[in-house]
């Protein structure tokens, strides 16, 4: 159901014509179908009510007047509708949509609308074989091979028979499979955690329910209201219901809802102030926006604009080139890529400009047509955006600052170069060269050898492009030019070009990156990736203080003819505005473009973190800011849910099942860039289990990005599974569901938690201590044995004072701190009572010492034990994976450093002992 609300392209076809691209959703009451663009506005609607039948394949006489081999069978469906039954013929990009799109149909048909029940009802028919509306032993042995559970045939069998309860025997209907599932898919990670808050009790009160959200979860205000809401939403049983509790099953819907999301939910409106000048904002921007591929033979579509536009792109561009009849078009020059009319790719922007919100457009208009058909391009600018284009008043506020998105609500920018005013009317001159002029320049330049005949070229030049029409921003380095409509002067620009330093040295040292320059913050800046590039590592602190005052906009290189991307990360790390993507190539980069612009709502505009607004830094320094204090970002992934098979799996779901492992990376200000990895867990893509900790130091953590991915381990390399990348400004703390972009069930779940780090040893007790913990449960004691390796020793003034011993309190804190174990007052001096400090090394584990020196993020050594250290700088650096300790005949497991953590029992079945809060270990048997 999210998938269709969030919209799908597809082809609409209708008689007599080659089919219509449309963005198909189901909006958010589900009780009806729309799509835009359409003529009929708001009646371009089919309500559900009205549907009769949804068929698959090529079945309707419309899809048969079509060519056989027009349309992939698996991509096309048919909604039979209304009275007259009117079908609505449509293609999909691929077979997944479709059914994607049909399974949904029928089920709303059906009235059944909630996610959870939609999956159930969709996955039993899948696994129905025979369509007998019953599953057999069998059907459910491969349904389970499908969803990547790996469970004993003899644990299915006794379930299976549990919840086979009719006169039927041997065969489950619906109603049984669900209680199947549900007795298949209980979550022990979430039984354990709620009993550590429950006095160990199989449900929650109101009051302890609100000890969670507050301790574990950060909220604050929590009322015994809110509490008894959740319950009331949430929890399955009328008893409970009654007795204002809240059971297992009511606790897993309400930590799988999206309020327990690792995304912050206030992030999905407009939260940031909007108020401050353009420069210091992110915006979201589009490259060569009008294709639908690659840059040499794909259509350009006016469609292109309205998706981008919705999608959130606040600046999108417009290649125009003398067109016939005199109408300009839209195209990429010099390739076979298809044209479209200026005029409707204006009509379109006009239409959806601002249909989701109302924040600034621009259009970057690259202009490549002669002097009548530019005055063709601002009649359709002025007659079809009218007072859109009328920005004075905001401009008038302060001229030596850009005005804010606030105040331009509502208007069309246009980056572009204008004609000069003393051209006359019937001029005939005034074409923009083909040729990059400010390259010219410079190529040029390179080959004079005096003085002299560098001014005069200079001046030949400069009077060449006084002459040129300056409607067109080229792209070139050099174009102070552009400014927004109805405020640039021709003036301003004489007076910036008059200055013959402006192209001195420009190869090696920018004149416009030089702290004397004084350019209005109405110019625009345009960079190619690799000039870019070039200023990043050469220029990079003048770069970030020009970008201060006034815009830059950096876009792909001509070399991409795949319409590749670069890392935009590269260039918001010096603070470049408009960083334009390829937005119709998906991957890795346009997800962290989708990342980077859900801070604020999806608005488009994403406030820059202060120090990139005002005040200097490098962002390539390895202690950018040595003055702020650095965040420490520690994830703990501790299980996986229905994580599926690979996309591109050879076998589909017949292959293997998964193997899959966790990886978290950091993308940031270079210092910041790190990943780390779970362990693999064996043949268990339902629900695997690593409880594993990862660590992570941030210097800028405004501009930082947290990826999520997972993998299925193979002997010869790994398969991606899925991903999900979230802003950590937009991070929730505690205990989260990261659900995988474009997957219904699939997630991992996760702890979260941030904290401040000040000074360089601000952890030093940690980087002397080994901590080798075994904890039992036992006629309610709980030893706690902390082995001291070496006694620590501080350096002051050539002298060496040695600390001889340690207080159990500081000691216990330590280990407080370590195992991230956060208990009441009361509780936490029970438990220091308890504490047993044994000296020397523990007979019972001899781990092998491993000292490792990492960045930001640390490395990590698989297998051992787990040592935490902390280097000079106060980074973490540790050594991961395996478990601590041994396993006793107790079946306990031992104490990961810092919580979590596999082991293998000599007898038992013991589970991991959980860092949960407000809690001690708690044994499983």
């Amino acid at each position: 159901m999210s998938v269709m609300q969030s919209g799908t392209q597809m082809v609409k076809l209708k008689n007599g014509s080659k089919g219509l691209v449309r963005l198909f959703y189901l909006d958010e009451h589900r009780s009806c179908i729309r799509w835009r663009p359409s003529r009929k506005s708001e009646k371009a609607k089919i309500t559900i009510d009205s549907l009769y039948k949804v068929t698959e394949g090529r079945q309707s006489d419309i899809f048969h007047r079509h060519a056989e081999g027009n349309f992939d069978p698996s991509c096309c469906f048919t909604i039979y509708h209304g009275n007259h039954m009117e079908s609505l013929d449509l293609v999909t990009s691929n077979s997944e949509e479709a059914r994607t799109w049909v399974t949904g149909l029928r089920y709303l048909m059906a009235g059944i609308s909630d996610e959870d029940s939609l999956w159930m009802k969709q996955t039993f028919e899948e696994a129905d074989k025979n369509g007998d509306g019953l599953l057999n032993i069998e059907e459910i042995y491969q349904l389970l091979h499908k969803l990547n559970v790996n469970l004993p045939r003899r644990k299915v069998k006794q379930m299976f028979q549990e919840a086979d309860t009719d006169d039927q025997q041997g065969t489950l209907t619906f109603e049984e499979f669900t209680v199947f599932y549900k007795m298949m898919s209980l979550r022990r990670d979430l039984y354990l955690l709620l009993m550590c808050f429950s006095e160990k009790k199989d449900h929650l009160t109101a009051e302890e329910l609100g000890n969670f959200l507050h301790v574990e979860q950060k909220m604050s205000n929590v009322t015994p209201e809110y509490c008894l809401d959740i319950i009331n939403k949430f929890e399955v049983s009328e008893e409970n219901k009654q007795n204002g509790v809240l059971g297992i099953e009511g606790f897993t819907n309400y930590m799988r809802s999206p309020v327990c999301d690792v995304f912050n939910p206030q992030h999905n409106d407009v939260n940031q102030d909007m108020d401050q000048p353009l420069c210091n904002y992110f915006i979201a921007s589009s490259h060569n926006t009008y294709l639908t591929g690659d840059q040499l033979l794909s259509h350009s579509k006016t469609d292109m604009y309205a998706w981008v536009l919705q999608a959130g792109c606040r600046c999108v561009e417009v290649d125009c080139w003398d067109g016939p009849d005199g109408e300009p078009m839209v195209q990429h020059g010099y390739t076979l890529t298809s044209k479209i009319t200026f005029k409707s790719v204006i009509e379109t922007i006009n239409k959806y400009a601002f249909v989701n919100n109302e924040f600034p457009v621009i259009l970057s208009i690259e202009n490549h047509c002669n002097i009548q058909q530019q005055k063709k391009i601002a009649q359709h600018l002025k007659e079809i955006f009218g007072d859109k284009l009328d920005v004075g008043e905001a401009l008038n506020k302060d001229p030596k600052q850009l005005p804010s998105p606030n105040s331009l609500k509502g208007k069309i920018l246009i980056k572009g170069k204008r004609l000069p005013p003393y051209l006359s009317a019937d001029a005939e001159e005034g074409e923009v060269s083909d040729d990059d002029s400010a390259d010219e320049i410079e190529d040029d330049f390179k080959l004079k050898n005096s003085m002299h005949q560098v001014e005069s070229h200079i001046r030949k030049k400069l009077d060449s492009l006084m002459k040129e029409s300056q409607i067109g921003d080229k792209e070139d380095t050099d174009s102070f030019s552009i400014r927004a409509l109805l405020r640039a002067t021709h003036e301003g620009i004489q007076r910036n070009l008059r200055k013959q330093r402006l192209f001195q040295g420009h190869a090696s040292n920018p004149s416009f990156l030089a702290p004397s320059f004084s350019g209005s913050p109405y110019n625009v800046l345009s960079f190619s990736e690799t000039r870019a590039q070039h200023l990043v590592h050469h220029r990079s602190e003048r770069f970030l203080n020009f970008n201060q005052r006034q815009l830059s906009r950096i876009y792909p290189s001509a070399y991409r003819i795949d319409s590749s991307n670069f890392n935009p990360q590269t260039y918001w790390n010096m603070g470049c505005q408009l960083v334009a993507l390829n937005y119709q190539t998906d991957g890795r980069m346009m997800q962290l473009n989708r990342a980077k612009f859900m801070v604020n709502g999806g608005s488009g505009y994403v406030l820059k973190p202060g120090p990139m607004c005002k005040g200097s830094f490098n962002p390539l320094n390895d202690d950018p800011l040595p003055a702020n204090p650095k965040k420490q970002l520690v994830i703990k992934i501790i299980s996986g849910q229905q994580l599926p098979k690979p996309p591109d799996s050879m076998l589909g779901d017949r292959g293997e099942i998964i193997d899959p492992f966790v990886e978290v990376e950091i993308i940031g200000l270079p210092v910041d860039c790190c990943k780390e990895q779970t362990r693999v867990v064996d043949d268990n893509g339902f629900n695997p289990v690593w409880e594993e900790t990862l660590s992570f130091t941030l210097h800028m953590p405004e501009v930082a990005l947290v990826r999520f991915l997972v993998w299925d381990h193979d002997p010869i390399g790994r398969d991606f599974v899925g991903q999900r990348t979230v802003s950590f400004s937009s991070l929730m703390p505690g205990y989260r569901h990261v659900y995988l972009e474009g997957m219904t069930e699939a997630s991992i779940f996760v702890h979260i938690t941030v904290h401040d780090i000040y000074g360089k040893v601000s952890l030093y007790l940690h980087r002397q201590l080994y901590l080798i913990s075994l904890i039992k449960i036992h006629s309610h004691y709980i030893f706690i044995h902390l082995v001291i390796r070496s006694v620590p020793t501080l350096k002051k003034k050539k002298k060496k004072k040695k600390i001889g011993s340690l207080r159990a309190e500081s000691i216990f804190e330590c280990f407080c701190s370590c195992a991230e174990i956060r208990r009441p007052a009361v509780e936490l001096e029970w438990l220091r009572t308890k504490v047993e400090l044994v000296g020397g090394r523990s007979d019972k584990a001899q781990p092998e010492e491993r000292r490792v020196d990492g960045g930001a993020g640390g490395t990590r050594e698989p297998g051992g034990a787990d040592e935490l250290m902390v280097d000079g700088e106060g980074e973490g650096a540790r050594s991961q994976g395996g478990a601590v300790g041994s396993m006793g005949r107790d079946g306990v497991q031992a104490l990961e450093a810092r919580g979590g953590g596999e082991g293998d029992s000599d007898q038992g079945d013991a589970g991991g002992w959980q860092s949960c809060g407000a809690r001690a270990a708690m044994m499983v048997g």
